[in-house]
């Protein structure tokens, strides 16, 4: 059983930055593929980026490529995501989700099978 705790959401202006984070329970933390998804109300659960087992590889979403970095801290457990000049578009509650088996890069929802219990983020205009 593996837990993720998404943190760091929260209210910022448009231009603004926000950082999350999401620790992982699990030792074996650098074996997974992680992702990060995001759902704004009334829309579908949307990929935003996602990082390799062994984080030697990225993918992020267009609509977030030059402003959104992920990064991890193997020591910690952590993922983060870095979101920089952040839009009102970029409203909704974000996902941290793990895939504990196979290898490479992760890009549908359906392809994790563990999930944290999400954290808002709000930009006003």
């Amino acid at each position: 059983q593996v837990q993720l705790v998404e943190s760091g959401g929260g209210l910022v202006q448009a231009g603004g930055s926000l950082r999350l984070s999401c620790a992982a329970s699990a030792r074996t933390f650098s074996n997974y593929a992680m992702g990060w998804f995001r759902q704004a109300p009334g829309k579908e659960r949307e990929l935003v980026v996602a990082i390799s087992s062994g984080f030697t590889n990225t993918y992020y979403a267009d609509y977030v490529k030059g402003r959104f970095t992920i990064s991890r801290d193997n020591a910690k457990n952590t993922v983060y995501l870095q979101m920089n000049s952040l839009k009102p578009e970029d409203t909704a509650v974000y996902y941290c989700a793990a895939r504990t088996w196979g290898l490479g890069l992760a890009v549908r929802s359906d392809q994790y099978n563990y999930w944290g219990q999400g954290t808002q983020v709000t930009v006003s205009s």
